[in-house]
C-alpha cells in the first residue's frame, strides 16, 4: 500500500502540485484575514478546474470556476471591509443555516440525478453535495461569516476522499490539510468575532 501511494506521489504532475502549494497559500492566507490569499485561491482554482474535470468529476471543476470570480468579489469585498470601520467577521442568523442547509440538500439530489443521466460522474451524488455546502462556505468566507469554516471541515473532508477514490493521494491530502486548517481557521475567527464584540 504504501508502495502504491508513493507510486501515486511520484506521478503527481506540476499542475497538481503547484495548485496543492497555492490551495494551501490560500488557506492560511484567509485564516489570517489577509486578502492576498484570494490571489493564491483564484490562481490554484484555475488549475483546478482543468484537473477536475480530467477526473470526471464534473461538478468539482464547475465549483473550482465558481472559486475563480468569488475570488474577485472576495477581494472586492475584503478590500471594502478593512477599510470601513467594524467591518470585521460576522455571523450568520441559525435561520439561514436551516435554509441554507435544505437548499443544499434539494439542490444535492437534483444535481445528481442530472449527473447520473448525462455524465459519466463518479460519484454523483458526493461530488453534487461538496459542490453546493463549498459554494455557500465560498459565500460566506466572501462575507467574514464565522461559521464559513464549519461548513469547509464537512465540505473538506468528504473531497478528500473523492479525490483519493479517482486517484489524486496529492489532492486528497491537500483537502485533509485544508479540513485540519479549517478547524484552526473556526477557533482564529471565533477569538477574532469575540474580542470585536468585547
Amino acid at each position: 500500500m504504501i508502495d502504491a501511494l508513493l507510486r501515486e506521489l511520484y506521478a503527481t504532475s506540476a499542475a497538481e502540485f503547484v495548485a496543492v502549494v497555492l490551495g494551501v497559500s490560500y488557506v492560511l492566507l484567509i485564516l489570517k484575514c489577509n486578502r492576498l490569499g484570494w490571489l493564491a485561491g483564484a490562481a490554484s482554482s484555475i488549475i483546478y478546474v482543468y484537473l477536475a474535470a480530467r477526473a470526471h468529476l464534473p461538478m468539482q471543476s464547475v465549483l473550482q470556476f465558481y472559486y475563480v470570480v468569488m475570488s474577485v468579489y472576495g477581494w472586492r469585498n475584503w478590500t471594502r471591509a478593512q477599510q470601513q470601520q467594524g467591518g470585521g467577521i460576522g455571523r450568520l442568523p441559525v435561520r439561514n443555516h436551516v435554509l441554507a442547509l435544505l437548499a443544499i440538500a434539494l439542490l444535492s439530489a437534483l444535481t445528481a440525478q442530472w449527473l447520473r443521466r448525462e455524465t459519466h460522474a463518479a460519484w454523483p451524488y458526493l461530488d453534487s453535495m461538496t459542490t453546493w455546502i463549498s459554494l455557500f462556505a465560498t459565500w460566506l468566507i466572501a462575507r467574514l461569516k464565522l461559521e464559513n469554516w464549519l461548513y469547509w471541515i464537512a465540505a473538506d473532508s468528504v473531497m478528500a476522499y473523492l479525490f483519493a477514490a479517482q486517484g489524486y493521494p496529492f489532492t486528497a491530502a491537500l483537502f485533509l490539510t485544508y479540513m485540519v486548517i479549517a478547524v484552526f481557521g473556526f477557533r482564529e475567527w471565533l477569538h477574532k468575532y469575540r474580542l470585536q464584540s468585547a
